[in-house]
């Protein structure tokens, strides 16, 4: 290990046996909790506009507890590169996996830290959504979505258990946390720590919640992020190009309509897509415009926000389990999302660009009495650096190519803001899903500097002290352009460095592998 810290010094003490756990002490257990697109700002916790009127009490339990990450970043915003990029600790050029549509599956080869735990003595498994394509290695037990290109579905799902196919009655969210709580207590080995990845579907589209919650939110009108009315001035090529905005992109499906009576079912499938490509459709003649718009988003936030309330009561159910079963002091539980996701933010709904509320993404990590209670901690860490972090905790050497970098001196207050200085950042998929340009870039603790480059060539520069929420490309002034030039030396030294040099020309290559066109 290249730094010996105060954590470490708990894990590596004489290994006897738990009264409780039948594991080595110094050997803590690790869950590892993954939603799909949650956004670190409806996370109640991160004191975002929906923090009163839909919070996440045992989401927010895991910070009142543990440490709060106020800036956690993705290296890819996008399902599948995102969950690849944790499993291995390396960019989406290193570990193969650049995109969801079109791409090669996830190499189950490579090493992921989950194949180094369990070499090292712990029992594995994960349960829920995986996306990758590949049959999950490095675990002991799995139980997965598969259909809807392993997005799986909101009811009734099918799971690969174990390389059998099974499809389970009732809820997804809530038949994964049944999943989760029965390999815990009855389908592990107690004789070993282990490591669980209890990984949610939800919030993902079409967001179709739990029946109990389908009116939680009747009667209230939810707050409008202040980029709602984005006109995208500055970056019409760009922001103003995407197929993702509440006003015109969301589907009959995504907003809960009616269908007429008597379609066929080729002629239902053809119904639920109509908006995906900007088809106008309203719910009435009379319902235009501006109230049109708001009536969207009162519909998309308000599923949203309800299949969250049901990630956070299986968060609840696996608290009270720990607590009953004394395995919470033995136990690290890290809660995170695959990336970040627009909530209405620029007037949109998805994720994908390098702005604030795609690339962010929440991170809470508790491990009683070795990371001090109720913490904010504003370092920049990366999901390429969650892999040696938890290998780091469980006291085992990460593989000597892994690009991320521990944080446990963070979490043991050894570190402050030198952790990490800048992001480098690498979005492939297009056109489809939403049209979102290829790009790359760097951002610092002030500055966001981004290139657009498929089929377009275009720089933007943001200032995130004056500007925070990324409305004007600042690129073009001449005010700018000494740092520009220092930018874009930062960025070239970090593209150097992970190993993605390569010209526009091998870039614009990977995009075009299996591209998938609307």
């Amino acid at each position: 290990m290249k730094h010996c810290s105060k954590l470490l010094a708990l894990l590596v003490c004489t290994a006897v046996l738990s009264p409780v756990s039948g594991q080595e002490e110094g050997r803590p257990n690790i869950i590892y909790i993954m939603s799909d697109d949650h956004a670190s700002h409806a996370i109640s916790a991160y004191n975002g506009i929906y923090k009163d009127v839909a919070p996440t009490p045992n989401i927010d339990r895991l910070a009142k507890e543990g440490m709060l990450f106020s800036n956690a970043f993705c290296t890819n915003s996008i399902c599948g590169p995102s969950r690849a990029a944790i499993l291995t600790g390396k960019y989406s050029h290193l570990n193969g996996f650049y995109k969801n549509e079109g791409g090669d599956p996830f190499n189950g080869n490579q090493e992921t830290f989950p194949k180094v735990l369990q070499r090292e003595g712990y029992t594995t498994a994960i349960i829920g959504k995986w996306h990758l394509w590949s049959e999950p290695t490095g675990f002991d037990y799995f139980k997965y979505h598969t259909l809807n290109g392993e997005q799986g579905s909101y009811w009734d799902p099918v799971y690969n258990d174990n390389g059998e196919l099974v499809k389970e009655e009732g809820y997804a969210t809530n038949l994964t946390g049944d999943f989760a709580l029965d390999w815990l207590e009855n389908k592990r080995d107690k004789s070993k720590p282990f490591m669980l990845m209890f990984q949610f579907k939800a919030p993902h589209r079409p967001w179709y919640p739990d029946r109990k919650y389908e009116n939680l939110f009747e009667g209230m009108e939810m707050p409008y992020p202040e980029t709602f009315n984005d006109n995208y001035a500055t970056r019409e090529l760009t922001a103003g190009k995407t197929m993702m905005t509440i006003e015109n992109h969301l589907t009959h499906k995504d907003l809960k309509m009616v269908p007429p009576q008597g379609l066929s079912r080729d002629a239902f499938k053809k119904w639920e897509r109509l908006g995906d490509k900007g088809e106008y459709i309203s719910p009435s003649d009379t319902l235009t415009g501006m109230a049109l718009k708001k009536w969207k988003y009162q519909r998309y936030i308000k599923d949203y926000l309800a299949c969250i309330r049901s990630v956070d009561d299986n968060i609840g159910r696996l608290l009270k389990y720990l607590d009953e079963s004394g395995l919470t002091e033995d136990t690290i539980i890290i809660y995170t999302a695959d990336q970040g996701f627009y909530l209405g933010d620029h007037g949109w709904y998805d994720k994908r660009f390098m702005y604030e509320q795609s690339l962010r993404m929440p991170f809470i990590i508790r491990y009683p009495g070795k990371i001090k209670a109720g913490q904010k901690n504003g370092n920049t860490i990366l999901n390429i650096d969650f892999a040696p972090t938890i290998l780091d905790m469980a006291g085992v050497a990460p593989p000597s190519d892994i690009q991320g970098k521990s944080f446990v001196p963070v979490l043991m207050g050894e570190s402050s803001k030198d952790f990490r200085n800048a992001v480098y950042y690498h979005y492939y998929e297009f056109p489809k899903w939403h049209n979102v340009q290829p790009h790359y870039g760097i951002r610092t603790d002030r500055y966001k500097l981004i290139h657009f480059y498929y089929d377009v060539d275009v720089w933007e520069l943001y200032d995130l002290k004056t500007d925070p929420n990324e409305m004007t490309n600042s690129y073009a002034d001449r005010d700018k352009r000494g740092l520009v030039r220092r930018l874009k030396r930062k960025l070239a030294k970090l593209q150097k460095e992970y190993g993605d040099d390569v010209s526009l020309e091998q870039m614009r290559e990977v995009t075009r592998k299996g591209m998938i066109e609307y």
